[in-house]
């Protein structure tokens, strides 16, 4: 099985190549359960800022990347760059599950995975253009991280965000074969992984899951831009509601004055599950978002930029007047309970 392949029937071919990610990942992680070889890996302990209360394995990334990189050179060999790189971070990232790394090493890395992205396929802009551009590159690496807090959460984040690219680029007016095969490897392997980590989760995603999947998140949709198969707002309006949470969280916690990289249950996501939400519940209603704004994003391809524009902008009030509502219900739950 290769690309070329596909090429008679790409649809089939992307669907394909997402089955076999979903079957490959779940098997992998699997076997790490049944074996008992997760617990050995990485164990994530619960402490006072954990939403979970029992030790649960941090391997989800032993399944999705191996699977994600494996496929990825075998059936896009074109995108070898960002399938390496992101199997580069997900090593460095297991020996931080493990053994902890200074942060300073952890975002090097990030950097170097980023600018080497950038520096090997330059877009034709200005060189202050592409340095903004990896800047938030670098800042969707970590961010996804910072979202990797909640059963079923990065992982439909992954299912729904690198499912709406792989439609998109192969739905462009600039189709992109090895792009949509390699979202598609990714959002099945996600998939995969959500069978072990939707609530209750017996797997978490890990700094070595979770790191890469930020890292592809922003490759894939660098890439996709950069070669015309999607506006540049596409990218971050399907992964926005993980940008945004992460952001205003982030520009809070930074106006106070905390240490922005401590540990912290702060996030939207968090507070919704700890007003009573839940979970489950939790997921599904960021399900419902995320599916709402790859549906709008999709749609909004078709209309002309300045109206493009907009949509994103109406995006960003719809998810702006959500956060707000949180906060207002996260107070209710705080003066009803007594918390700060």
């Amino acid at each position: 099985m290769s690309v070329s392949t596909f090429l008679t029937d790409p649809v089939a071919g992307v669907c394909a190549s997402a089955l076999l990610a979903f079957a490959a990942c779940a098997l992998v992680l699997y076997m790490l359960i049944k074996t008992g070889l997760a617990w050995r890996l990485a164990t994530d302990v619960p402490n006072e800022r954990s939403l979970h209360v029992r030790p649960t394995p941090r391997v989800g990334g032993w399944g999705i990347v191996p699977v994600g990189v494996i496929l990825m050179l075998w059936l896009a060999p074109a995108l070898w760059l960002p399938a390496v790189a992101c199997a580069l971070l997900a090593a460095l990232s297991q020996i931080d599950d493990r053994r902890g790394l200074p942060a300073r090493v952890r975002f090097g890395a990030h950097v170097v995975a980023v600018a080497w992205l950038v520096v090997t396929y330059p877009a034709s802009v200005p060189w202050w253009i592409l340095t903004i551009l990896a800047v938030l590159l670098v800042w969707l690496v970590n961010l996804y991280n910072f979202m990797d807090g909640s059963d079923g959460l990065a992982g439909g984040m992954a299912l729904f965000g690198f499912g709406g690219y792989a439609i998109a680029a192969a739905t462009s007016v600039r189709p992109d074969l090895p792009l949509a095969l390699s979202s598609a490897i990714v959002a099945g392997a996600a998939a995969g992984f959500l069978v072990f980590n939707f609530h209750p989760a017996r797997i978490f995603l890990g700094d070595a899951g979770s790191i890469p999947l930020g890292y592809l998140a922003g490759a894939l949709g660098y890439l996709g831009w950069r070669s015309e198969v999607w506006p540049i707002w596409l990218p971050a309006m399907l992964f926005m509601p993980f940008i945004a949470d992460a952001s205003v969280t982030l520009l809070k916690r930074l106006l106070r004055g905390e240490k922005i990289w401590q540990a912290h249950r702060e996030h939207y996501y968090q507070r919704m599950v700890q007003a009573g939400l839940g979970h489950a519940q939790t997921a599904w209603i960021w399900y419902g978002v995320m599916l709402a704004g790859i549906m709008f994003a999709l749609g909004a391809r078709e209309l002309p930029p300045v109206l493009q524009w907009l949509a994103v902008v109406a995006w960003m009030i719809v998810l702006t007047l959500a956060g707000a509502w949180i906060d207002m219900h996260w107070r209710g739950y705080c003066r009803r309970t007594g918390q700060n």
